[in-house]
């Protein structure tokens, strides 16, 4: 009995930190929104222990900020923060996907990446049509398979934590910007089609790109008043 309920408060737990995730995610909690552990429990009708768990790691993960007076509150991440993210993952993805070309298909099967092809022509689809909400479920799980295949599961978190920061800071201000559709990158597809035929100079190009494409966004955003330029 006492592992069945340590279970099912560990889930409680995954689901609230989930549920969070994609409230930040989708823009309706915002950077500096501040909220309490009771808050969110009487929210999901919910005890404050599996939440204050959840709140704790969401913290850790970089999301969230911890008060000790007056609760938490979502992060605030600077275009500063982003630029750093952008790099960080360009030096690691660099030689992430290196390694994963040299060995070709022997390491990453065509076959393997069936599922990962369908994240990136959904993720696409999303980026040419403008479609915010579409495009990050699909994009996170396009870079978490694809990475999970070619290297190893400390690196794919790490990654994956990345991107979702990264995400956290964007939501925010594309959702605020009127030319919102010509900044969402749609080059997964590429990206798919160069690790399959095991291309490092193509996978390189579709990975500058990628980081190219963040960053002149970046330059759009007034890092005063932190929102896109005019």
């Amino acid at each position: 009995m006492p592992a069945s309920g340590a279970v099912t408060r560990n889930t409680l737990r995954q689901q609230i930190a989930d549920a969070l995730r994609d409230e930040v995610l989708a823009g309706r909690l915002l950077p500096g929104e501040e909220f309490t552990v009771k808050h969110i429990a009487e929210q999901y009708g919910v005890s404050a222990t599996p939440v204050r768990e959840a709140l704790v790691d969401l913290s850790a993960q970089g999301l969230l900020d911890s008060d000790q007076h007056r609760g938490f509150r979502v992060h605030q991440f600077t275009v500063a923060d982003f630029r750093a993210m952008i790099e960080a993952r360009s030096l690691i993805t660099e030689g992430v996907f290196r390694r994963a070309v040299v060995h070709g298909t022997r390491r990453v099967r065509s076959e393997a990446l069936v599922s990962v092809r369908r994240r990136a022509e959904e993720a696409a689809r999303a980026a040419k049509g403008g479609d915010l909400d579409i495009l990050i479920g699909y994009d996170l799980r396009f870079w978490r398979e694809l990475t999970a295949l070619i290297t190893n599961q400390y690196i794919c978190d790490f990654l994956h934590r990345l991107r979702v920061q990264a995400w956290v800071f964007s939501v925010p201000l594309l959702r605020g910007d009127r030319a919102c559709r010509d900044w969402l990158w749609s080059g997964h597809e590429q990206l798919v089609d160069a690790i399959t035929l095991g291309d490092a100079d193509a996978a390189r190009a579709v990975m500058d790109d990628c980081h190219t494409h963040s960053l002149a966004w970046a330059d759009r955003v007034d890092p005063e008043l932190g929102r896109p330029r005019r």
